[in-house]
């Protein structure tokens, strides 16, 4: 499954906000320095869908807010559950 997602970064714990269309929105405890957040991005989205963190994977835009994620581990269906999940 392919998502978009936007990041917060240096929030107070990793957490998922909500949806605007179809952009998910991330606040992640890390700083956007050094790759910290796409780190904590990764292993939170992992921990989200339940699959492992090779199962996550940034496809674009490593270096912005506006990310391209695919998630892969688990079928499609219950992927999808989980984004039904997110008001």
């Amino acid at each position: 499954m392919i998502i978009r997602v936007r990041v917060i970064p240096n929030a107070n714990r990793s957490e998922v906000v909500g949806r605007i269309g179809s952009t998910v929105r991330v606040k992640v405890a890390a700083q956007s320095v050094d790759g910290k957040a796409n780190g904590e991005l990764v292993d939170f989205l992992s921990d989200f869908f339940e699959v492992k963190n090779r199962g996550v994977k940034i496809v674009r835009g490593e270096k912005g807010k506006e990310k391209t994620v695919e998630i892969a581990g688990r079928p499609e269906e219950e992927l999808e559950q989980v984004m039904e999940t997110i008001p």
